[in-house]
């Protein structure tokens, strides 16, 4: 190309030679003149305005991240803090309809031995039925089943293994009636054993539950009678102190420190109603923020719910009965409260531990097959954890009565040491389907 000068533009034209048909023509074409000043300046702006650019999208990004960070922060604390509300609600609930449930049978003429048949076994076990019951309803099966099964893992392996190992009350129980339940509990997870292999309970299984429910309240309400009308019962207990393998009913009967009932009246009628209804509606609003605020941290950390229904759920169910079961040894206005609401004896605890897992299994799984309307889906989690590790410690719990007439405080840390390992299998090596 051919260069021309323009001084008074300040521009250079520039003539470019093209053949076209045998002949040169030029065709000019202006640009910007510049010096290497410029140019090194013009560079630096530029690389200036892109590290500009890119702290600028960098520091929006961070403004967002930092924003979502403080919503999940709020989100995952009110959960927590529905969380705790729903198990401050449920113990209360529960504990306040058990007590009324009992003063309004007696005032309706049932004797005590019909009531701690029924009654204070069915009020125990009252968390994880009615959570069950919403849980299966609103077609969040992880949950139902996660919590009758890990509430019975929970009983057994926290608060039944803490009352074989407290040094300051022995535990005793009757030794007939101890086989009986553990053989009970044996039998139903032998049925989940043999009809959960497909991943969901049959109708079948449901069926045998069921069964087993109705020979449990048989069991408990004969126990009661001949305890009742009886003197003495055979006695196993983890002291070694005690003389004789014969305890006095006066000591262990049900209403031997149990309640003292109130005047017969149309006004603590009223007021004992009245408890029972307020008692399953704090119990059913307990229930439901757990269901929320366990599902709502499944989603938010992106686990299965039946962690939650293994950890948090079951764990939380359980604190009241351990804490009645080291005998309250913080002391608090909780341990007013159950004292005045108890009903059922302070020496049964283990018997009504025993019973609650038992009714974990054959009443809340049941029912909640019956509120989800389809054969109820079992996971792999359950399949291989939960039900595996409550038949090793029935197993564990029944041999030393059976054999040798003795509860062993060894059983405790035994059922104590399965449920932690059976809580780090849970929290750390969770399987699919739950």
């Amino acid at each position: 190309g051919l260069r021309q000068a323009r001084p008074e533009d300040g521009r250079l034209g520039r003539s470019v030679l093209r053949q076209k048909k045998g002949t040169l023509r030029s065709v000019p074409f202006f640009g910007q003149i510049r010096t290497k000043k410029e140019k090194e300046k013009d560079s630096a702006a530029a690389l200036f305005a892109k590290r500009a650019s890119f702290f600028l999208l960098l520091s929006s990004w961070s403004s967002l991240l930092f924003s979502l960070s403080g919503c999940l922060m709020s989100i995952l604390l009110t959960t927590l803090f529905v969380y705790a509300l729903g198990l401050l609600l449920t113990a209360v609930g529960s504990r306040l309809a058990g007590r009324c449930t009992t003063w309004c049978c007696a005032l309706l003429g049932l004797p005590m031995w019909v009531v701690g048949g029924t009654v204070a076994p069915f009020c125990l076990a009252l968390p994880q039925l009615m959570l069950a019951f919403l849980a299966a309803g609103m077609s969040v099966t992880a949950l139902a089943v996660g919590t009758a099964l890990a509430g019975a893992v929970t009983n057994l392996g926290l608060a039944l293994a803490a009352c074989l190992l407290n040094r300051r009350r022995y535990a005793t129980a009757d030794r007939d009636e101890f086989c009986r339940k553990c053989l009970l509990l044996l039998a139903a997870c032998g049925v989940l054993a043999v009809f959960v292999r497909d991943g969901e309970l049959s109708y079948t299984g449901t069926g045998l539950l069921m069964l087993l429910f109705v020979l449990f309240i048989l069991m408990s309400i004969a126990f009661q009678h001949n305890f009742t009308y009886g003197e003495t019962i055979e006695a196993v207990s983890t002291s070694d102190a005690v003389p004789s393998s014969r305890l006095a009913t006066k000591e262990y009967g049900y209403t031997a420190h149990t309640m003292a009932f109130p005047v017969m009246s149309v006004r603590n009628s009223l007021k004992n109603l009245a408890g029972v209804i307020g008692g399953l509606a704090l119990l059913a609003g307990g229930a439901m923020a757990l269901v929320y605020s366990a599902t709502t941290l499944a989603n938010l950390t992106g686990t299965i719910q039946a962690l939650w229904a293994a950890s948090l759920i079951s764990f939380g169910f359980c604190l009241p009965l351990l804490a009645e079961a080291l005998e309250h040894p913080l002391g608090s206005v909780w341990k007013r409260f159950t004292v005045r609401c108890r009903y059922y004896p302070p020496d049964s605890l283990p018997i009504q531990l025993l019973n609650s897992a038992i009714l974990n299994l054959t009443l809340a799984l049941p029912i909640s097959s019956l509120m989800y309307r389809h054969k109820l889906p079992v996971g792999a989690q359950f399949r291989s954890y939960e039900v595996p590790v409550c038949t090793a410690m029935a197993l564990v719990l029944l041999l030393p009565p059976l054999c040798k007439h003795k509860l062993k405080r060894w059983q405790g840390g035994v059922c104590m040491a399965l449920y932690f390992a059976y809580l780090a299998a849970a929290l750390f090596v969770p399987r699919a389907g739950a």
